[in-house]
């Protein structure tokens, strides 16, 4: 018997035998799609979350925000300092930016408006945007103009040309625009003047933040450091960090609630364990007269081994697959994703995150058929004919 007829012999008798107990099959089947689906989804969201937080050797972006301040409406600093800023050296650009935000608390959907000046937007913005539908000179031509995210137009369903209300702040969409990092994906920028009026303010005073641009990411820490130097003594004192290092303070709370989440990838993986093992030993129960058989006609112990190793894994993958696959279907078309105190955080599925579902269920599927399959094909014909 030639190398591949016998290992392709237990995989054909592996899908013969499942099919044999379609019902309990596919309740395993179902138990363990359940199963894979959360798995996939908590590593979605601890993919969103490392992508909005973790530090980058390339950063090269601050955020100047008014020390111990946190949710946006209690975060004010002048707008005068913009120039004090830029002369500071290593600074490339500095942007004054409002935030306002329709919830600062943890919510699943928030929007957070993001007020830049006009030349802002043509210096730095259209650099780093991509426009899915309309233009920057749309944006530009009307006061009451915003630039939606995808990911939240996508949530919201917006389109060009739609008003629409949150926060008291009323906009019209004059562009639908893409980007590589979250803030700018969920994000709905507006004319600074405007939100600013909107929001009770005076034109020209006062800001949320300010977002920096440094020259080199080598010198990230000292411009930071050099930045709150200057205002240290200053009626709005500021704290300066990295985007990411902001966002991962500013939604600690979202960050060790998804640390908390693991446990459940491993709750996941515990069921998929219970249910294969489960499956694997009722099939085993009333087959010991089929395996004296198979052993009589020329099967090997290994050729029963990996046979009942075979529909443990198949079970497993089947399962893994519908429910990771669905999981990665849900999470694409919704574009989820969870904001606090103006940082939005995305559920990111990935094909990492699928081949990670698939690769865990694989392993622990085998696993726990593994010992009544080494339990079973240990029997000789007499035992399992005694046992029949």
């Amino acid at each position: 018997m030639s190398v591949t007829t016998s290992m392709t012999r237990p995989m054909v008798l592996a899908c013969k035998m499942l099919a044999r107990h379609r019902i309990r099959l596919i309740l395993t089947v179902l138990g363990i799609a359940i199963a894979s689906f959360l798995f996939a989804a908590e590593q979605a969201v601890r993919d969103g979350v490392h992508e909005a937080t973790a530090a980058h050797a390339a950063e090269t972006r601050l955020i100047v925000y008014r020390a111990n301040r946190f949710c946006p409406f209690t975060s004010r600093v002048p707008e005068s300092y913009t120039d004090d800023i830029a002369r500071i050296d290593g600074v490339a650009s500095v942007a004054p930016m409002q935030i306002a935000v329709s919830n600062c608390r943890a919510s699943l959907d928030v929007v957070v408006f993001r007020g830049v000046r006009a030349v802002d937007a043509e210096r730095i913005l259209a650099k780093r945007l991509h426009f899915v539908e309309g233009s920057l000179a749309q944006f530009l031509a009307r006061g009451d103009g915003a630039l939606v995210g995808r990911a939240l137009a996508s949530r919201r369903g917006f389109r060009v040309g739609d008003r629409f209300s949150s926060a008291g702040i009323t906009v019209t969409v004059a562009g639908i625009v893409d980007a590589n990092g979250p803030q700018d994906r969920n994000a709905c920028y507006v004319q600074l003047p405007f939100l600013q009026s909107a929001l009770g303010g005076q034109i020209g005073g006062e800001v949320t933040q300010f977002e920096v641009e440094v020259q080199d990411p080598a010198q990230l820490e000292r411009v930071a450091t050099a930045i709150d130097a200057r205002f240290a003594t200053d009626r709005a004192p500021t704290s300066t960090r990295s985007e990411r290092a902001f966002a991962a303070r500013a939604a600690e709370d979202i960050v060790a609630i998804s640390r908390f989440a693991g446990l459940l990838a491993f709750g996941a993986l515990a069921a998929i364990f219970a249910l294969v093992a489960n499956a694997i030993v009722l099939s085993l129960e009333g087959r010991n007269r089929e395996f004296a058989i198979l052993q009589s006609i020329g099967f090997r112990t290994h050729s029963i081994f990996c046979m009942i190793l075979a529909e443990a894994a198949c079970m497993a993958v089947v399962g893994a697959l519908i429910g990771a696959g669905l999981a990665q279907i849900v999470l694409s078309l919704g574009n989820f994703g969870i904001g606090a105190e103006g940082v939005l955080l995305e559920f990111r599925p990935s094909f990492v995150g699928l081949s990670t579902s698939l690769l865990a269920s694989l392993v622990v599927g085998i696993a726990a058929g593994f010992l009544p399959a080494l339990a079973a094909s240990r029997r000789g014909i007499a035992e399992q004919t005694r046992l029949a």
